[in-house]
C-alpha cells in the first residue's frame, strides 16, 4: 500500500509538470520552469521511496535511497524559492537571489554527500548521520517557514479566487512539511544524545503505521500534495473558468435575443455597428463581424438599454400600476421576479405604443429600481435583463398589458378618427 502512495503521488506530480511545460494558449506564465523543476524534484524523492526502485539503487550503494531522496527533496526546496523569488522581484534581481539559493543547495548537498560517504566507512556513525539530518532539515525547514509565510501574506492580496485558495492550500501544505521538520528535530536530538527514541530500520506498513510514520510518511506526503495542488489549482482553474465565462456569455446573449428583437424593432436607431457597416448579431444569435462572446453580450446589453432609455416617454403608469398589483397577488412583490415581470410589462406595452404611434406620456413609468446599483457590472445587468427577457417572452402579465396600452390608446384612436 506504502508503494502505491509513494508511486501515485509521483506520477501525480510528473503530469501536473507536464501540465507546467507545454503551457497554455501559448504562454509561459512568470517561473514556469521553477514550478516544473519543483514538481519533478519532488516526483523523483517520491519514486525513491518506492521499494523496487530503492532496491535497485541500494544494490549499487547501501543506503543511498535516503540521500537521492533527502537531495532531490532540497532541490525541490530550492524550486519553490525560486518561483516565489520569480513572481516577487525584478527579473535581474530575481536570477540573483536564485544563483545564491543554488550555490547553497550545491553546498548541501556535496556536505550531505561526504557526510553520507563518510557513515558508510564509519559503520553508520550516529554522530555523523545527525549531522547529515541536520544539514537537510535546515535547508528544508527554513525554506518551508519563509515560503509559507509569503503565500499565506500574498493570499491576502490576490484578486482572483483561486489564486486566493490555491495559496492558503500551499501555506497548509508548509504547515505539514514544518511538522515533518519538526519529527527530524526530534530525531536529530534523539541520535545527537544516543537516546534511541526512534528505532532504525523500521519500515513504514501503512501511512500512519507505526504511529511515527504519520509524521515520517504521511506529513511529507501530504505536504507535496497540498503544496501541488495550491500552485497548480489557479493554472487549473483559469482556463476553466474562462470555459464557463464564454459558456454563460454566450446563452445569455442567445437568451436575449427575444428581448433585444422586439426592442430594436422599435428603436431600430439604438442598434450599434461594427467596422464595415454590419451589425453586431442578428436575429439568431450569431455574429459575422465578431466572434468574442464578452464583447457580443456587452453589446446587446448594451442595445437592450439604450432601446429602454429611447422608450421611456412610453412607459405606462397604468401599466405599471396592474402589473404590480398583480404581482402582489402572487406573492413575488419586492421580489427579483417581481420587479423583473412589472418591467416586461412596462416595456412590451412601450414597445406597442412606439410601433402603433402612441403619443409620448407627460408622466412615464420610473425605471425599474436598481439601476444604479448595477451600472457598469455586466454581469450584474445581464442577470437583471435575463430575468425580463424570460418574463416579457413567457410571464402572462408581461404578455397582457399591450392590452392595458390598447385600452389607453382606444380614446385616442376614436379622436383621431373623428
Amino acid at each position: 500500500m506504502i508503494d502505491l502512495l509513494f508511486a501515485g503521488v509521483a506520477i501525480v506530480l510528473l503530469l501536473a509538470a507536464g501540465y507546467w511545460v507545454r503551457g497554455r494558449g501559448g504562454h509561459r506564465p512568470t517561473g514556469t520552469w521553477a514550478m516544473a523543476a519543483l514538481l519533478v524534484s519532488f516526483a523523483l524523492a517520491f519514486a525513491s521511496y518506492v521499494s523496487f526502485v530503492e532496491a535497485a539503487a541500494e544494490s549499487v550503494v547501501p543506503g543511498v535511497g535516503r540521500l537521492l531522496s533527502n537531495s532531490f527533496t532540497l532541490a525541490a526546496a530550492t524550486s519553490v524559492l525560486a518561483f516565489m523569488l520569480q513572481l516577487n522581484l525584478e527579473p535581474d534581481q530575481a536570477r540573483r537571489s536564485i544563483r545564491v539559493r543554488v550555490l547553497f543547495l550545491g553546498i548541501s548537498v556535496a556536505g550531505m554527500t561526504a557526510l553520507f560517504a563518510a557513515g558508510q566507512l564509519n559503520d553508520d556513525s550516529p554522530q555523523l548521520y545527525a549531522l547529515y539530518v541536520l544539514i537537510y532539515i535546515t535547508y528544508l525547514g527554513v525554506t518551508a517557514k519563509d515560503f509559507g509565510a509569503q503565500t499565506w501574506k500574498q493570499a491576502k492580496h490576490s484578486r482572483r479566487k483561486s489564486q486566493r485558495v490555491g495559496l492558503r492550500i500551499t501555506a497548509a501544505g508548509c504547515l505539514f512539511a514544518l511538522l515533518y521538520a519538526a519529527y527530524k528535530v526530534f530525531g536529530l536530538v534523539s541520535i545527537g544524545l544516543e537516546l534511541n527514541l526512534l528505532p532504525h530500520g523500521v519500515r513504514c506498513s501503512t501511512p500512519i503505521s507505526p504511529v511515527r510514520c504519520v509524521f515520517s510518511v504521511t506529513a511529507p506526503a501530504l505536504a507535496v500534495l497540498l503544496i501541488t495542488v495550491g500552485l497548480t489549482l489557479p493554472a487549473v482553474a483559469w482556463p476553466f473558468s474562462q470555459f464557463l465565462r464564454r459558456r454563460w456569455e454566450s446563452r445569455s446573449f442567445a437568451a436575449l435575443a427575444p428581448l433585444w428583437e422586439a426592442v430594436t424593432g422599435a428603436t431600430p436607431e439604438v442598434v450599434l455597428t461594427v467596422a464595415g457597416g454590419g451589425v453586431p448579431g442578428d436575429a439568431d444569435g450569431d455574429a459575422d463581424d465578431a466572434d468574442d462572446s464578452d464583447f457580443l453580450l456587452h453589446r446587446r446589453v448594451i442595445e437592450i438599454n439604450d432601446g429602454g432609455l429611447a422608450l421611456r416617454p412610453h412607459r405606462s403608469p397604468r401599466v405599471q400600476e396592474n402589473a404590480e398589483r398583480a404581482v402582489a397577488a402572487r406573492g413575488l412583490a419586492g421580489t427579483p421576479e417581481g420587479d423583473a415581470i412589472v418591467e416586461a410589462a412596462i416595456l412590451r406595452a412601450a414597445v406597442h405604443a412606439k410601433k402603433t404611434g402612441g403619443e409620448p406620456r407627460p408622466q412615464p413609468a420610473p425605471p425599474a429600481s436598481g439601476a444604479a446599483s448595477r451600472a457598469g457590472n455586466l454581469r450584474a445587468e445581464t442577470e437583471w435583463l435575463l430575468l425580463v427577457a424570460h418574463a416579457y417572452a413567457q410571464d402572462e402579465t408581461a404578455r397582457t398589458a399591450t392590452d392595458d396600452a390598447a385600452d389607453e390608446l382606444a380614446p385616442s384612436g376614436t379622436d383621431q378618427q373623428a
